[in-house]
């Protein structure tokens, strides 16, 4: 199968997951698509394909050297943003894209004034949405181009590499992807995620993460006789969010600057909640910015009462970095395969986090590389087939560079 077919293939999928939800995975829909591709990587002839109940799958493509080498993963997610739809993805190909504007529906455009990004792709052949719903190229075009190179390494037995693990898994939207991944039955020595985005992006530097849950509890009184009595939770909630600085959101940050992000507000007169990220690169300020939220919390408190606003923080991620750091061939091997394919590569931070980010703590040091998408989480997002198809070839010049490692 061609790789922007097995791509197109997989969008099809509705695969959103659901921040609201506590099952694992968030959404049944999830296991629809985990149960197809553990029947395609059982057809394309991986071994020990195995899938547990929470939708994780696991695979092995086996090693064809007699040298005794690490054993290697690549992984991916496979939900979809919950920021946009994923529901009839109707994706479609403009071939040698000329640059110019691209109109996905009637009064929605892709112009290239508000996408720069478009003019890099000139020439090529892009994957593009019809406006309605997201693509999916985070992270389907990840796990793509995994299986992709996976066939292309079994058709080719000329380039000797070890043992190759590749691992999928539901919720990473939602900052749960590696909580249930099994890193011991993964059993590598080191892993990647390819859920990164423009061509030639590799990231070991990522967000702390935390989340914050604020919740206000108001008194709701007929507003006739509202007077000295009335709480209303509607306004406290503006009020709150007002504490937050306007220098320190996404809108208004980049590169290795900090933010607190306001996700979603529900609210009534008797109770507000207010659902919050905070990241921030350095440990030391991530917790500042913690402490502030609740610092914030005793001001309204002090000025409504005890007990009116309360908040839960819970952390999510940590900055892989500290873990990578004391690996770096993991890095340099990526940064090799890069290079013997063209790849020119942009070593950036991540103003996010990915599944490696977790799963470096959990003992499997795993770095992010490029998967080609762009514009995620919204209907301008596309990735470009040639991009995706040098992700594939960095995957398989990866493994042969593993295939000749020496401790």
């Amino acid at each position: 199968m061609e790789l922007a077919e097995r791509f197109m293939n997989y969008t099809k999928f509705d695969t959103q997951s659901n921040e609201e939800s506590e099952s694992v995975p968030s959404t049944a829909k999830q296991l629809d698509f985990a149960r197809y591709l553990k029947k395609e990587l059982e057809n394309e002839g991986l071994s020990d394909v195995e899938m547990d109940e929470m939708g994780y799958i696991y695979a092995t493509l086996k090693g064809n050297t007699k040298k005794k080498v690490p054993t290697i993963g690549f992984i991916s997610h496979y939900d979809t943003s919950p920021d946009a739809s994923g529901k009839d993805v109707k994706a479609r190909i403009i071939r040698n894209y000329d640059g110019n504007d691209i109109t996905l529906s009637p009064g929605k455009v892709s112009t290239v004034a508000k996408f720069p990004e478009l003019k890099a792709h000139v020439g090529e052949d892009i994957i593009v949405t019809d406006g309605t719903t997201l693509l999916g190229a985070d992270d389907k075009a990840g796990i793509a181009e995994i299986v992709q190179a996976m066939c292309f390494l079994r058709d080719h037995d000329e380039i000797k590499h070890g043992d190759i693990r590749v691992g999928f898994n539901p919720d990473e939207e939602i900052g749960r992807g590696a909580h249930h991944f099994d890193v011991e039955k993964f059993g590598c020595a080191w892993a990647y995620t390819m859920d990164g985005g423009d061509l030639g992006d590799l990231e070991y530097e990522n967000f702390n993460a935390a989340g914050a849950k604020v919740t206000i509890k108001g008194v709701s009184v007929h507003t006739g006789y509202a007077k000295g009595k009335m709480v209303n939770a509607n306004r406290l909630a503006c009020e709150f969010n007002s504490m937050i600085p306007d220098t320190d959101i996404p809108e208004a940050t980049e590169g290795y600057e900090g933010f607190y992000h306001l996700l979603g507000i529900e609210s009534r007169t008797e109770e507000a909640k207010l659902n919050y990220i905070i990241r921030d690169h350095d440990r030391e300020k991530f917790e500042d910015r913690k402490d502030f939220m609740e610092r914030c919390v005793e001001k309204m408190n002090e000025k409504y009462g005890e007990g009116t606003v309360s908040i839960a923080i819970h952390d999510q991620y940590y900055n892989m970095k500290e873990k990578i750091d004391p690996n770096m061939h993991v890095i340099d091997i990526v940064l090799r395969a890069m290079q013997e394919n063209g790849v020119a590569p942009k070593v950036e931070p991540i103003r996010g986090g990915t599944d490696g980010a977790q799963l470096s703590f959990k003992g499997l040091p795993c770095p992010n590389i490029f998967a080609g998408g762009v514009n995620f989480h919204g209907p301008h997002e596309f990735v470009s087939i040639q991009v995706m198809q040098k992700a594939v070839d960095v995957i398989v010049k990866i493994c042969e560079i593993t295939g000749n490692f020496e401790d």
